[in-house]
């Protein structure tokens, strides 16, 4: 049986990662083992650059704090090494990075993750990685505003010129 103080720091662990998970927007939980400092440092140092915040985590902690989080899917996937990956800011960040890596490296395995309050699959997790940055996707959009907007303006010139009407001015 542990002592009172290791079962105080236990629970403050569980506390903290139940916090961290509520607090994330998306998470993926991965296995590291395999790879070398080197390569692990190389992603820490991108991870941190994407602002996602990465740590080794026992399995046991994180199935009781994916339980207080409402994420208890997960504990299927918690066995050997297992690092939690979570960002509060960019819901695509840690699956960007970690796919990436992971694509480069066959001994680092995604296992799991959340997204909008779900557990997902690796699949999924994937999938989520291919999604264009937030930017791309808001330029694509605006490109198909204006192109609609510009087609409505030139239909609505052809209108007026077949009717012998003049033109409205171009802005």
């Amino acid at each position: 049986m542990p002592s009172e103080k290791v079962l105080q720091e236990k629970q403050q662990l569980v506390a903290d990662l139940s916090e961290k998970l509520n607090a994330a927007k998306s998470g993926v939980v991965v296995s590291y083992e395999g790879i070398t400092v080197a390569d692990d440092t190389v992603l820490r140092r991108k991870l941190r650059e994407a602002g996602v915040e990465y740590a080794v985590v026992k399995n046991t902690l994180l199935g009781r704090a994916a339980d207080n989080a409402g994420y208890g899917d997960l504990k299927s996937v918690l066995a050997g090494s297992t690092a939690l990956a979570t960002c509060a800011e960019d819901e695509l960040a840690a699956a960007k990075v970690l796919c990436e890596y992971a694509e480069k490296n066959e001994n680092f395995q995604i296992k799991a993750g959340f997204f909008e309050g779900k557990v997902v699959s690796a699949e999924t997790i994937k999938e989520l990685s291919k999604v264009p940055p937030r930017e791309v996707l808001l330029a694509m959009f605006l490109g198909g505003l204006n192109a609609t907007v510009a087609g409505l303006a030139r239909a609505l010139n052809a209108v007026a010129e077949q009717k012998g009407e003049a033109a409205p001015a171009e802005a």
